[in-house]
């Protein structure tokens, strides 16, 4: 059992808390992975009392939760505390210690307390202060956490500062900062794929594999979040973070052992090995663009322009591909390839290995030359893993045809996969900080993309490329990936009148 503690939620009336937090929360509760002292402290501005907290968390508990259990939830929401803090008022945070002594005498808790901040990326470096100057990072009485929601900075500068503001009064090992890819099952199973059988590691590197390519890909827009996103882009809001933590999982060589720092140690190498990206790099290796409206399946989709909260004429793009390379003995010369985009054909995230083909074509066939055996890592949705071999098509002579061997999470049909926060969650509490990023690697990460987001935010930087929605992007970036008759992995056709057609 995890040692007692008071979980805090700045923002708990938002609608990550809503969504998300509490109901992993309640998931860990029902399953006994929550210590027998809790406590749970939503925070934010708006005036309401306990019971009115826990009367909204109980809605959302039993509209949102990712577990088949109601039996327990008035049991978990008589846990629940708030109070109101106005989180840019120095004087409000001396309320809120005396708050947190109060429950800690009422239930007989010591100083253990986690501040989950689900905030604006604009308090991330003010609350901290605050917390700070309350003397609320002080571990003389119990351990203190911070969990942060990315975005980690805006870019190399911001994100530099916003690291030199919290280790002045943090430690590196009190900072959480989250990503909620690290946190699911599949991400995690890249590991154990790789580091577990004897039949995988040994031709994961650059002798055997041509390419590894890497697709995040949402049909839906922007939704509500123009305001943000609009000042965002899908470099920042996925790739400088959510990708290339997938990357370096792929990439990474085996840790010698479980430890979290062991793990991160090797991804941080990943990120230091990146090829940096010249300008030439950039105009060549580096694909933006814009989806603009266009029907689906008879019902008009809007452009991003046209999306509530857009500027007229934004050139922030809703899809990104970039290839490069990692500059070490394992994968010297196999080039990586990224895509992100909004309003794609179907959600998927998934990793490709593209294998080497056979040094000579016996066979004959023209299409063998194009044929590359596969290992597919489906991250979302219908997890699971897939291999693509050639077999022989039955009947005279020999005609090859790929067949799939797959493997998928639902096959474990007795075994409940928890939702990412629902483990990230737990691993904070726990304090195992595996699968959160280090300052070293965010940093890395944002000196690896800082000249591009310089590039793009220039005319000439590269070119912005429009595509209708519900297609796989600007075509150009067919034209990324070299080599004759080879292009990107599409799980699925582009939406049309007669639907979508996908794959594992």
């Amino acid at each position: 059992m995890d040692e007692n503690h008071i979980y805090t939620i700045f923002g708990a009336t938002g609608d990550l808390t809503k969504r998300k937090l509490v109901p992993a929360l309640y998931a860990l509760y029902v399953q006994d992975q929550l210590p027998e002292k809790f406590v749970l402290l939503g925070i934010s501005r708006s005036e309401r009392t306990d019971d009115e907290f826990r009367s909204n968390m109980k809605d959302a508990i039993n509209e949102f939760k990712d577990i088949d259990d109601n039996s327990k939830i008035d049991e978990f929401v008589k846990m629940l505390h708030y109070t109101p803090v106005d989180l840019k008022k120095k004087s409000d945070y001396d309320d809120l210690k005396s708050r947190l002594d109060e429950l800690r005498k009422e239930h007989d808790l010591n100083g253990n307390t986690v501040f989950y901040l689900s905030l604006p990326p604009s308090l991330y470096k003010e609350v901290p202060a605050h917390l700070a100057a309350a003397g609320l990072n002080k571990e003389d009485d119990g351990w203190k956490r911070v969990i942060i929601e990315k975005p980690f900075g805006y870019d190399l500068e911001s994100a530099l500062d916003l690291k030199d503001a919290l280790l002045e009064n943090w430690t590196e090992k009190q900072l959480y900062r989250i990503d909620h890819y690290l946190g699911k099952e599949t991400v995690q199973n890249v590991m154990v794929t790789r580091f577990s059988n004897g039949i995988f590691e040994p031709l994961w590197n650059r002798n055997y594999i041509e390419r590894v390519e890497v697709t995040s890909a949402e049909s839906i827009g922007i939704g509500s979040r123009g305001g943000y996103y609009d000042k965002s882009g899908a470099l920042r809001d996925m790739v400088q973070n959510h990708l290339l933590q997938v990357v370096a999982i792929t990439a990474m060589e085996s840790p010698t052992s479980l430890e979290p720092d062991a793990i991160r140690n090797e991804i941080l190498k990943v990120f230091q090995a990146l090829r940096p990206l010249t300008k030439e790099d950039i105009q060549t290796n580096t694909i933006r663009g814009q989806y603009t409206a266009a029907t689906i399946k008879g019902e008009k989709a809007n452009g991003y322009r046209e999306e509530d909260g857009v500027e007229d004429g934004s050139v922030t793009e809703t899809y990104a591909a970039l290839k490069f390379y990692i500059d070490n003995w394992r994968w010297g010369g196999v080039p990586f390839y990224i895509r992100t985009g909004k309003r794609l054909p179907t959600r998927v995230t998934e990793v490709v290995i593209h294998f080497k083909p056979t040094p000579h074509f016996l066979f004959k066939q023209e299409e063998e030359r194009n044929r590359r055996n596969q290992l597919i890592i489906r991250i979302q949705p219908d997890e699971g893993i897939l291999v693509k071999f050639g077999m022989k098509t039955p009947g005279a002579g020999f005609d090859v045809q790929n067949v799939n061997m797959d493997w998928h999470y639902d096959d474990l049909r007795d075994t409940r996969v928890p939702a990412a926060y629902e483990r990230l969650i737990h691993d904070s509490i726990k304090g195992d900080s595996t699968l959160f990023a280090r300052t070293e690697e965010v940093i890395a990460a944002w000196q690896f993309l800082d000249p591009v987001l310089k590039a793009w935010s220039t005319k000439k930087g590269a070119p912005l490329h429009g595509y209708p929605a519900g297609t796989w992007g600007p075509e150009i970036a067919d034209k990324l990936i070299e080599g004759d008759g080879i292009t990107w992995r599409y799980p699925c056709r582009n939406l049309s009148d007669d639907g979508v057609h996908c794959e594992l």
